[in-house]
C-alpha cells in the first residue's frame, strides 16, 4: 500500500521517547489498575474538553453505555439516536434495554436534523444521543432546546470528534455528557482500547465512577448493580503524551482536508460540508459518489486505501431485526451506505500523497443520474 488508509504506527515512531518513558514510569509504579497516572489524565482531559469532570472507562461503548445507565435509562425507555452512525451508538442503548429510535441526518453534513427531532418525541423518550459524525460537530443548540422544553437529557457521541469546536467552544460539555472512544485510529488513540465520559454534572459524574468499578466506592461495599469498566494506566500514560499534540495533530488534519476541498472542487463528488459555526477535526475525510465501487477500485490499483464508513446502517443489520425497520424507511441513511467513502487522512500523511489522491479520482464520473 502505497498511501496507507492511516498509518498507526507514525504516532508512535514521532513520540517513541515520550510514549516508551511514560509506559516505563507505569511498569515501575507497580500501580497496575487507576492510581495517579489515570488521576492525571483525567484531570488533563476535562481541562482539555472544557468540561468539570472527566471518567475514564475502557472503551467508547462502555462511556455510552454507563453515561446513559447514569441518566437512569432502562427498560421501555427510547433514545432518540442518528440513522447515520457506527452501531455502537444503538448498541449502547440496547445495552440499557432501551430502544433506539431513529432520526435521519442533515445531507450536507450527515449530523442528526434537529428538524426532525422533536416528531420522534413521544412519551418514553428518555435522552437524545447526537453523534459528532467523522470530527464534524453537530448543531447543538436546536438539539439542546429541544431537550430542555421536554424535560429530556442531551448525551453527546464524541468518539470522533476530539477537539473539535461548536461556536468556539470545544466539544465537552454542551450537553449532559459526552461520551469518548479512545481506540487507536481516533484523533486521540490510546494503544489499545480506551474511553471516557466529560460532563458539568457531579451526580453523572459520581454515578459513572460507581458505575464503572463494580458498583462501588469503597472495597467490598456495593451500592448498585456496576461493571468492570476502568481505563488502564498503560493507556492513560500514553493519551496524556497524546494529548499534549492533539491540537497539532488536528491541525494537520485540517490542512489535508483542506488540499482535498481545493483539489476535487468541480470533481463531482460530493464534497464536505462545513457550517461557519462549526470547527472539524476531520476524523474521517468522507465523499459520496454512485461511482463508489470503482472509484474504491481505481484507488486500490494505484495502492491508495479507502474505507467506507458504514456500509450497512443500523436499522439495516441483523442485530435490528427485532425494531422492524423496513430498509425504505430511513432513505438518507440507506443512500449514505451505499455512496459514501473515506478517503486516507491523518497526521502523518505527506501533503504530496493528498495530491496523488486528487489527481487520481478527479477525472472518474461522479454524477448521480436522474432517473
Amino acid at each position: 500500500m502505497l498511501i496507507p488508509f492511516l498509518d498507526l504506527k507514525a504516532p508512535y515512531l514521532e513520540l517513541k521517547e515520550e510514549i516508551d518513558g511514560a509506559i516505563s514510569r507505569v511498569l515501575n509504579s507497580g500501580w497496575y489498575i487507576g492510581g495517579p497516572e489515570v488521576d492525571a489524565f483525567e484531570a488533563e482531559f476535562a481541562a482539555y474538553c472544557q468540561a468539570n469532570h472527566a471518567i475514564g472507562v475502557a472503551n467508547g461503548l462502555d462511556a455510552l453505555h454507563l453515561a446513559l445507565q447514569a441518566m437512569d435509562v432502562g427498560p421501555g425507555d427510547e433514545v432518540i439516536v442518528p440513522s447515520n452512525t457506527y452501531i455502537a451508538t444503538w448498541l449502547a442503548v440496547s445495552q440499557c434495554g432501551a430502544t433506539p429510535v431513529p432520526v435521519e441526518p442533515v445531507e450536507a453534513t450527515y449530523n442528526i436534523d434537529p428538524d426532525l427531532i422533536e416528531a420522534a418525541i413521544t412519551p418514553r423518550t428518555k435522552v437524545i444521543l447526537p453523534v459528532h459524525l467523522y470530527g464534524q460537530p453537530a448543531d447543538m443548540d436546536p438539539i439542546l432546546a429541544i431537550a430542555r422544553k421536554h424535560g429530556l437529557r442531551v448525551l453527546e457521541d464524541g468518539a470522533q470528534a476530539h477537539g473539535a469546536r461548536y461556536k468556539g467552544q470545544r466539544l465537552g460539555a454542551h450537553g449532559d455528557a459526552v461520551a469518548w472512544s479512545f481506540y487507536p485510529g481516533k484523533n486521540l488513540g490510546a494503544m489499545g482500547d480506551g474511553g471516557a465520559v466529560t460532563t458539568n454534572d457531579p451526580d453523572i459524574a459520581d454515578r459513572i465512577r460507581v458505575l464503572r468499578n463494580y458498583g462501588s466506592r469503597v472495597k467490598y461495599v456495593n451500592e448498585v448493580k456496576g461493571f468492570n469498566s476502568r481505563l488502564d494506566p498503560i493507556q492513560a500514560a500514553v493519551l496524556r503524551v497524546k494529548l499534549q499534540h492533539l491540537d497539532e495533530w488536528n491541525g494537520r488534519r485540517t490542512a489535508l482536508a483542506q488540499q482535498y476541498l481545493d483539489g476535487l472542487a468541480g470533481s463531482g463528488l460530493v464534497l464536505p460540508h462545513v457550517p461557519q459555526w462549526a470547527e472539524p477535526v476531520w476524523h474521517l475525510y468522507i465523499v459520496a459518489t454512485p461511482n463508489r465501487g470503482a472509484t474504491q477500485e481505481r484507488l486500490a490499483e494505484a495502492g491508495i486505501g479507502t474505507l467506507i464508513h458504514y456500509p450497512i446502517p443500523p436499522h439495516m443489520q441483523a442485530a435490528y431485526t427485532e425494531l422492524g425497520l423496513q430498509p425504505d424507511l430511513l432513505p438518507l441513511a440507506r443512500r449514505l451506505a451505499q455512496e459514501v467513502l473515506s478517503l486516507p487522512i491523518g497526521p502523518h500523511m505527506p501533503m504530496p500523497a493528498g495530491q496523488t489522491v486528487i489527481n487520481i479520482i478527479s477525472g472518474l464520473p461522479h454524477e448521480r443520474k436522474e432517473v
